[in-house]
C-alpha cells in the first residue's frame, strides 16, 4: 500500500467520493493541500480571497446538489471564510471546509496566522469544527460529513488539520460505503394526516426548501388535498405561480397573516418559517398545524405544531399520496387572484421603479437559467414577482444575510451548470463586497451575466431609517465607474439606458464568451 503525505490523500479520498472541483486559495500552510489535487484529477478554482472561494462553493453546491469543497489555510483564510459558512448554515447547503490549522499554540504564541481558538471559532459558524490528530480521523471526519449531507439537513463542516500531519505521509483512505434506507412514517399516522386534509375545507401547504428534493410529489399533495400554496423564497418553483390556488412566494406580505387565520388546516413541508419567511412573529393561524421536516428543533419551535412528522419529505409525500383521495375546498381561486394583484402593487409602492426591471429581466431568461442574487433590493422586489417554474433555480442570502455573496454564488454554480445559463443579480453596494472575483470569472471565461443595480446609496437602509424616524446617515457612499472597473479585470460592461435595451444586454450577454457586468439604475426603467 503506498503511502503519500496526507495532504495529497485529501485530494485522492475526495476524488474517490465522487468530488470533481475545489474552491480555493494556496498559502505557506496549506501548501500540502495542493500537492494531490491535479494528481487526482481535481479541477482547482482560485478565488481571489477565501470569502469568494466560500460562496463559489456555495453556489456550486447549489446548482449541482453535490457537496462544495474548499480549501483554505489557517487562521486568516478561516476568518474569511466564516460568513459563506455562516450563510451555508443558514440556508442548508452542503459545504465542507478543509483549513490547515497550526500544530501546537498552548506554548508558543507570536506564530504566522495564529488564532486564540481555531476549532472554536469555527464552531460558530458550521454545524461542527473538528480537527483530527490522526489521518484515520481525518478519513472519518470527511466521511461523516458526506453521509451526512446526504442523511440529514445539509450543514456546513469544518475540519482544522494540523500542519505537520498534512505533511506526515498516510495510507490512503479505505473505500467506505453505506447503505441509505428511510423508514416511511407510520401508516396510521399517515391514514390520519390523509384523513386531516381529506377534511379541511380551507387547508393551506407551505413548501420550504427542504421540499425541492420531493419536487413533484409535493405539489401533487397540495393539488390533491385542494389547497391554498404559499412557498418560501428556497421553496420557489415547487408549486406553479400560475395555479389557480397559488399565493406564490409571498409569505412575508403581512396580508398572508389573514389568509392563515382563514385556514382550517395548515401542511408546511420542509420550511423554518422563519424571520426571514415571515417578518412578523405568528404565523397567524389557529388551526391544526402538520409539519415535515428532518430537522427535530422545527417540529418543536414556536409555531405551535399539533402534528410534527420528522421524515424527509420525499418518502413523507410517497408515503401520503399512496394513501390519501382527491378532496375539494371551498378557496376562491379568483380571490387568490385579486390578492395575489393587490399585493404585487404593494411590492411596487414599497420599493419604486424595479418591477418594470424584473419584468423585463423575466420576459428574456432561457427557463433553465439558475439566479443567484445578494442582499438588494432588485432581489427583494424579485423574491415575491419573479414566478418560477422549477425549484432550486433561484438561489438567495437568507438567514445570515451576507452581503457579497451574488458575484461569487454565480461564478461556482456556472462552474457546476456548465452550459446551463446562470446569471448574478447584485446590488452596488454588495457587488464591492466581492468585486475581486471579476478575475475569476474572467480567467474562466465563464459567459456570465452580472446584472449591478446601481442606486447610489444603502436605498433599503435609508427607507428603514426613515420609517424609524431616524434621520438617514451613512446610506449614501460614493460608487467607482462600475463598467471601467469591470473593463480593467477583463470583462465586457454595458450600460442600458432603456428596458429594451437592459433586455438586450441580457440576451447579449448570455450568448458571449466571458463575463459581462451590466450596469443598471433607476433612470433604466425610465428610459
Amino acid at each position: 500500500m503506498s503511502t503519500k503525505p496526507l495532504g495529497a490523500q485529501l485530494s485522492h479520498m475526495l476524488k474517490s467520493r465522487g468530488v470533481e472541483v475545489i474552491f480555493g486559495i494556496p498559502g505557506v500552510h496549506n501548501q500540502e493541500m495542493y500537492r494531490g489535487i491535479e494528481e487526482a484529477g481535481i479541477t482547482h478554482v482560485l478565488a481571489r480571497n477565501e470569502q469568494g472561494a466560500g460562496f463559489m462553493a456555495d453556489g456550486y453546491a447549489r446548482a449541482t446538489g453535490k457537496p462544495g469543497v474548499a480549501y483554505v489555510i489557517t487562521g486568516p483564510g478561516l476568518c474569511n471564510i466564516m460568513n459563506p459558512v455562516g450563510q451555508a448554515y443558514s440556508d442548508s447547503v452542503p459545504l465542507l471546509v478543509i483549513a490547515s490549522c497550526l500544530d501546537e499554540t498552548v506554548a508558543t504564541r507570536g506564530q504566522l496566522h495564529q488564532m486564540l481558538d481555531q476549532e472554536g471559532a469555527g464552531a460558530t459558524v458550521a454545524d461542527w469544527s473538528e480537527t483530527p490528530r490522526t489521518a484515520n480521523a481525518a478519513y472519518h471526519l470527511i466521511d461523516r460529513a458526506l453521509l451526512e449531507f446526504k442523511t440529514s439537513r445539509p450543514r456546513p463542516k469544518l475540519m482544522n488539520v494540523p500542519i505537520a500531519l498534512l505533511e506526515a505521509e498516510a495510507a490512503p483512505a479505505a473505500d467506505r460505503s453505506v447503505q441509505i434506507a428511510f423508514d416511511a412514517p407510520n401508516s396510521d399516522q399517515i391514514a390520519r394526516i390523509a384523513g386531516m386534509l381529506s377534511a379541511a375545507k380551507r387547508p393551506v401547504v407551505i413548501l420550504g426548501g427542504g421540499a425541492c428534493r420531493a419536487g413533484g410529489l409535493a405539489a401533487e399533495v397540495a393539488t390533491r388535498a385542494g389547497a391554498a400554496v404559499f412557498m418560501t423564497n428556497a421553496g420557489r418553483g415547487l408549486y406553479g405561480d400560475d395555479a389557480p390556488l397559488s399565493f406564490g412566494a409571498c409569505l412575508s406580505r403581512p396580508g398572508s397573516a389573514e389568509i392563515m387565520a382563514q385556514a382550517d388546516l395548515v401542511l408546511v413541508l420542509g420550511s423554518e418559517l422563519s424571520e426571514c419567511d415571515l417578518w412578523r412573529g405568528p404565523l397567524g393561524h389557529d388551526c391544526p398545524m402538520i409539519r415535515v421536516d428532518l430537522d427535530p428543533q422545527m417540529l418543536m419551535d414556536r409555531h405551535n405544531v399539533t402534528d410534527p412528522v420528522l421524515a424527509d419529505c420525499t418518502v413523507f409525500c410517497e408515503a401520503l399520496l399512496a394513501t390519501m383521495e382527491p378532496s375539494g375546498s371551498d378557496w376562491d381561486a379568483a380571490a387568490i387572484t385579486a390578492m395575489r394583484a393587490k399585493w404585487r402593487a404593494e411590492t411596487d409602492a414599497d420599493r419604486p421603479g424595479i418591477v418594470p426591471l424584473v419584468d423585463a429581466l423575466r420576459t428574456v431568461l432561457p427557463p433553465e437559467t439558475m439566479i443567484f442574487s445578494d442582499m438588494t433590493q432588485f432581489a427583494y422586489v424579485a423574491n415575491e414577482t419573479f414566478p418560477m417554474d422549477r425549484p432550486g433555480h433561484w438561489h438567495h442570502p437568507s438567514g445570515f444575510g451576507t452581503l457579497g455573496y451574488a458575484l461569487a454564488a454565480a461564478i461556482g454554480g456556472k462552474v457546476g451548470a456548465g452550459d446551463n445559463p446562470v446569471i448574478s443579480v447584485n446590488g452596488d453596494s454588495g457587488f464591492q463586497y466581492n468585486i475581486q472575483e471579476l478575475a475569476t470569472a474572467v480567467e474562466l471565461g465563464l459567459s456570465l451575466p452580472i446584472i449591478v443595480w446601481d442606486n447610489g446609496k444603502l436605498k433599503e437602509i435609508e427607507d428603514g431609517m426613515i420609517h424609524a424616524q431616524i434621520a438617514p446617515n451613512a446610506v449614501v457612499a460614493r460608487n467607482p465607474d462600475f463598467c471601467k472597473l469591470a473593463e480593467a479585470y477583463g470583462a465586457r460592461a454595458v450600460d442600458p439606458r432603456s428596458l429594451e435595451a437592459f433586455q438586450h444586454a441580457v440576451t447579449e450577454a448570455l450568448a458571449t464568451d466571458g463575463p459581462t457586468l451590466i450596469h443598471v439604475t433607476p433612470e433604466t426603467a425610465l428610459g
